[in-house]
């Protein structure tokens, strides 16, 4: 009697696998209009708050170590010196720059400012082998799909120790720049290899305001394109760099859900999500600043009305502002829930032009930044990281008890800024530092919106 052969069932892919296999086959006609509408929109954002970066002590020290390192000419564009460079370093830079002012996007439940590290890279890379504009275009939702994932994937218990734009953040820009160089399925996932065993950041800058966090942006541009580099040259990475078992949930996560790797994939658009920044501060001080500000309307405060401020607050706010208790710098103070707050009180605002060295010390400011409390709210936190809920109780000096929750923050997919806000921010950023002009950045602004026309994008600034 012959026993019947037995059929063995095909190999199932691994999440690394499959997330690479969409990367690599994303194509620019198979985006949703939407999409690439809003990829502009993150383009323009990115671009000014790179160039507001300009002068900035740190962004100039990695700058001075780019300039002294790399070629004094070369194929990418410094968009602080407006002279060429090699992509590399012009990664580096642009990277750091756009990070510096607190003004880059953020995707919510990822905690990815995605931004600051998949279009330096792609920037870079795509004027390296003369891309167009929708070349660009697809190859920047590869990153943004990419690290919006990865983040998810590492989980809240990441984000307690390890800033995920310097983490996932470098798969994002690895990504990006493979989907420029057109590596395919496999080279794609020995790229995402490589960028996953160089991904650090660390938080601990924040206790000291040391500068690490245009370190983080910078190398995460860079190392990420270097990993695209290499793979496109044969260079091999971990297969299984996500899940395997001395990978990156294994070393730099204690909640880690494979399942964020593959969600969706082609049916959700993560790029869509992203937010983007109305004030000039950390992300995690806007639910509580926009819920200040609609009391104070509401109910026709002013500062010397409020004796308390308790902020309702999520985990990750108390994670990355609780160290942060006596801001002695401008970069602290933007990391401060009572010095945000007391902007917000006084001025109605927390712009750009608001945080400065005379401010951190002026005493009004002050008082009011001792007047202001976190606490944790268990609503709040169990809708983070997918929500961002802003809830404030405030003590007034006639002895009333206000309070005020704002579930969508300006700047969220749902309450979103528009294009004349956009371009209106672009145009106080690039003001503020100096780096260009209204005109210039009147016709920028115009090449962005119909980034999917241009035939290549090089020389947005170059001499």
């Amino acid at each position: 009697m012959q026993m019947p052969v037995k059929k063995e069932s095909a190999p199932v892919a691994s999440p690394s696998k499959v997330l690479s296999t969409f990367l690599a086959a994303i194509r620019y006609e198979d985006l949703p209009q939407s999409v690439v509408a809003r990829t502009e929109d993150l383009f323009l954002d990115w671009f000014a708050s790179a160039l507001a970066g300009k002068g900035a002590r740190p962004v100039s020290a990695i700058a001075a170590f780019a300039a002294a390192m790399g070629p004094k000419n070369g194929s990418a564009e410094n968009l602080l010196t407006r002279q060429r460079t090699s992509p590399i370093f012009a990664a580096l830079v642009n990277g750091a720059a756009s990070h510096f002012v607190e003004q880059d996007d953020l995707h919510n439940s990822s905690v990815l400012h995605p931004g600051t590290v998949v279009f330096p890279a792609v920037l870079a890379a795509a004027q390296d082998v003369g891309a167009s504009g929708r070349e660009l275009i697809a190859a920047s939702v590869a990153g943004y799909e990419c690290g919006i994932r990865v983040g998810e994937f590492l989980g809240r218990s990441h984000y307690k120790t390890f800033h995920t734009t310097g983490t996932a953040g470098k798969l994002a820009a690895a990504a990006g720049v493979a989907h420029v160089l057109k590596l395919d399925a496999d080279q794609m996932q020995h790229c995402l290899g490589s960028a996953g065993t160089m991904a650090a950041g660390l938080w601990e800058f924040l206790r000291d305001a040391a500068d690490s966090k245009q370190l983080h942006t910078a190398k995460a541009a860079a190392d990420g394109l270097m990993a695209a580099y290499i793979a496109r040259d044969g260079f091999t990475g971990a297969r299984e760099i996500f899940e395997g078992k001395q990978g990156m949930a294994a070393g730099m996560s204690s909640d880690a859900d494979v399942r964020w790797l593959t969600d969706g994939l082609g049916t959700r658009w993560a790029t869509a999500e992203t937010s983007f920044k109305f004030h000039a501060s950390c992300r995690h001080t806007h639910p509580a600043a926009d819920a200040l500000l609609t009391l104070m309307q509401q109910h026709q405060l002013k500062a010397d009305d409020i004796v308390k401020v308790t902020a309702h607050v999520h985990q990750g706010a108390i994670d990355v502002l609780g160290p942060v208790t006596d801001p002695q710098t401008v970069h602290q103070s933007k990391f401060s829930m009572g010095f945000v707050l007391a902007l917000i009180a006084t001025l109605g605002r927390a712009s750009l032009p608001d945080f400065t060295e005379i401010s951190i010390k002026n005493n009004n400011l002050r008082k009011f930044h001792d007047r202001v409390t976190m606490v944790l709210d268990a609503d709040i936190d169990a809708a983070y990281p997918r929500r961002w809920i802003g809830r404030v109780t405030v003590q007034t000096t006639d002895g009333r008890t206000l309070e005020c929750r704002v579930e969508t923050p300006k700047g969220d997919p749902g309450n979103t800024l528009t294009r004349p806000e956009l371009e209106d921010k672009a145009q106080r950023l690039a003001a503020y530092s100096g780096a260009a002009t209204a005109e210039e950045m009147k016709q920028l602004i115009a090449r962005i919106w119909k980034l999917h026309e241009e035939a290549s994008v090089r020389d947005f600034l170059a001499r």
